[in-house]
């Protein structure tokens, strides 16, 4: 049966377009449940008809998409925080004056250069039950212990929801927190915190204990600081501790996706099982001591490793595989693959939007679907050169398959990508043997010396390999301008191509030669459209003052400052030049007299030095200057006024004030974001 015939796929797509409909598009409860309660009945009336007349088919399958699209959409409201009454969002209270907020920490989260960050969930608000997940930002201080998983907390402090971007095509971290149903965030200190006597003694507790004792244990045995944040990254899925540089080494050489618990790992950790169960015989007995003992060390990983969506995914998938094998069932890997994503789905929708589960699956369905193709292409004789012609296959078929998704998401490619699986493969097929082992030891107060000296010198030998692959700088291919068309017609050209491959038709033909055209007709009017724009734009940065101004797809940029490569300025100017397929054309000092489309704009700084004699369209404050800002607006009667964020808050709110008695917009980038004019 070909792939895209089977019935489960038409019912995924329709469960997953409920979702995705209902989140975008704001699909309210009521429609959800009204429409559910329409096509039910038809279901049934067609299912009775269908058995009768075979005619009745096509209207039957449309039915059941509406019925999984219905089901997808309230599955979504279901497990959507904000729906319930009790949800701390309902506290408007909360959100305009600090309340008394009792919480318990849930996760450890990375932590920044100023604050503890922690998921945390909300108990009551001013002694009234409330519910919700929040991020809680408690700033450092050394005479202070870091919180626990599991430990209550009492503050006093005012909650913050999630912002929406300052800047234009800005990353918009929000709508991310939003989508993990992390709507709000708190900020106190450790002198301004309570803590309860007794933590919440539940399973995400005794994880947290359970990582904290095998980490204690590698710890006293001498491992290396730097090896053992990568041992428990690649082993429990914990990056938090993840020297930023070595994190920026394993993006680079296209290996970032190792350091994140999935299918590469719980498929060693399957085969491992295999190895160490087979002794045991395939009776009836012995077959379901096998499958149980599997099943429990399956469950047991995703829980030492956090319960992430990448793990949870990879362990329900491999848990199907486990069931099928031990009963002696073929298993259909497409069936085990959707009925894992629908089960995930079922119980949190939200995973659909997390970037890794939606890689994750792209690249296992590729390495199913079209790395057999990939592979027939050489045979070779000796067993290392078909050995390291499978990892090569392999690795080849992932990356096409979530290609066009990593450059959407992440606008880079790195070229030495295959270098990198050739190598790591076998280093990383050691390391998580031992790890398993050593795993196993360190969670029961052991940690024999022969077994983590290997692992060390494993997981040093493997940061070596990728420091030199990233090393390379220049095979890894940044800032590719990407947008959403792009993505849906690349995936569209992707797929008819390897239809046609598999099996070649004058018409898959055709169809692979029409979404190439549509693509390029797509890009000449991208560019088209492009070429007759023009924007002007106050940028919104607490650090330098930046305008930007655009005349197609070249830019200048404004500013006394130095942009630096990790500085966030930087950052900003760069996803609006992505975002507008623009190329930075020159970078030029900040004037105080700026023309744009007729319009003269005075810029005034700190030494607060301007012509009086001067009637500017539009007045652009930086830098705080100290000036009598009432005798400015008489003498230069502006039509606009824009303070950016470099200016104190104080005097925002002073000329605010101002421009409000003489009927002058005012518009301050620290509160509103940026200004553009077009």
């Amino acid at each position: 049966m070909k792939v895209l015939q089977f019935p489960l796929i038409k019912i995924t797509f329709g469960f997953i377009l409920g979702i995705v409909c209902s989140y975008y598009w704001d699909i309210s409860p009521t429609t959800n449940y009204f429409g559910l309660l329409i096509s039910l009945p038809l279901f049934f009336l067609f299912y009775y008809l269908k058995k009768n007349n075979d005619t009745k088919t096509l209207l039957f399958g449309i039915i059941i998409h509406f019925v999984a699209f219905f089901i997808g959409g309230i599955t979504l409201i279901i497990n959507t925080d904000s729906y319930n009454q009790n949800n701390y969002t309902h506290c408007d209270i909360a959100f305009n004056a600090p309340q008394e907020i009792n919480l318990l920490v849930r996760e450890k989260l990375k932590s920044t250069k100023t604050n503890e960050r922690y998921v945390a969930l909300i108990q009551t608000i001013n002694g009234i039950e409330y519910s919700g997940k929040i991020i809680l930002n408690i700033e450092k201080d050394s005479q202070h212990k870091a919180l626990t998983v599991g430990q209550y907390v009492k503050v006093n402090e005012q909650l913050y929801k999630n912002r929406e971007p300052n800047n234009p095509n800005q990353f918009d971290y929000g709508a991310y927190l939003n989508k993990k149903q992390l709507y709000a965030q708190l900020y106190s200190h450790t002198n301004q915190i309570v803590l309860g006597r007794e933590p919440k003694k539940d399973l995400w507790f005794y994880t947290e204990q359970l990582r904290t004792t095998i980490t204690s244990n590698l710890e006293k045995n001498n491992f290396s600081k730097k090896e053992l944040n990568i041992a428990v990254a690649l082993l429990m899925g914990q990056k938090q501790e993840i020297d930023p540089d070595i994190m920026q080494d394993y993006q680079y050489a296209g290996a970032i996706h190792i350091l994140s618990v999935s299918g590469l790992h719980v498929g060693y950790l399957m085969l491992f099982l295999t190895f160490i169960l087979s002794p045991i015989p395939n009776t009836k007995k012995g077959t379901f001591i096998k499958l149980a003992a599997t099943l429990f060390t399956l469950i047991a990983f995703a829980i030492i490793a956090g319960l992430s969506p990448s793990v949870l995914r990879s362990v329900v998938m491999f848990s199907f595989v486990a069931i099928g094998y031990q009963l002696r069932r073929s298993v259909n890997v497409y069936h085990t693959l959707l009925v894992s994503a629908l089960l995930l789905l079922l119980f949190q929708p939200y995973f659909l939007f997390d970037v890794g589960f939606q890689l994750s699956y792209l690249a296992l369905f590729f390495i199913l679907w079209f790395h057999p193709l990939i592979e027939q292409l050489f045979a070779p004789k000796t067993k290392i050169v078909k050995y390291s012609w499978t990892l090569l296959s392999i690795s080849i078929a992932a990356q096409i398959g979530t290609l066009p998704l990593s450059i959407y998401y992440f606008h880079q490619f790195p070229g030495l990508f295959f270098v990198t699986n050739l190598v790591v493969a076998p280093l990383l097929t050691f390391i998580m043997i031992i790890g398993i082992i050593v795993l196993f030891l360190a969670s029961i107060d052991l940690a024999f010396t022969f077994l983590t000296v290997p692992l060390e010198i494993g997981i040093y030998s493997l940061n070596n390999v990728i420091h030199f692959v990233a090393s390379f700088e220049q095979f890894l291919i940044k800032d590719i301008p990407f947008n959403t068309f792009l993505l849906l017609t690349s995936y569209s050209i992707i797929i008819t191509a390897i239809l046609y491959l598999k099996k070649p038709t004058f018409t898959k033909l055709i169809s692979v030669l029409s979404f190439i055209l549509i693509l390029q007709i797509g890009q000449l009017y991208n560019k088209f459209t492009l070429q007759n724009e023009q924007e002007w734009i106050v940028l919104n940065s607490k650090k330098n003052s930046i305008i930007l101004e655009r005349n197609g797809t070249t830019a200048t940029v404004f500013t006394n400052d130095e942009l630096n490569k990790k500085d966030y300025s930087s950052t900003i100017v760069r996803s609006y030049l992505l975002a507008n397929f623009s190329t930075l054309s020159s970078k030029k000092s900040l004037s105080n007299m700026m023309y744009y489309k007729n319009k003269s704009i005075l810029i005034i700084d700190s030494t607060s030095v301007y012509a009086s004699q001067l009637k500017p369209d539009i007045v652009v404050l930086t830098n705080s200057p100290k000036l009598n800002f009432d005798r400015v607006l008489k003498n230069l009667h502006p039509k606009q006024v824009i303070a950016d964020a470099t200016n104190y808050k104080s005097l925002q709110k002073q000329w605010e004030a101002s421009c409000k008695k003489q009927k002058i917009p005012f518009h301050a980038t620290a509160e509103k974001g940026f200004f553009k004019i077009n």
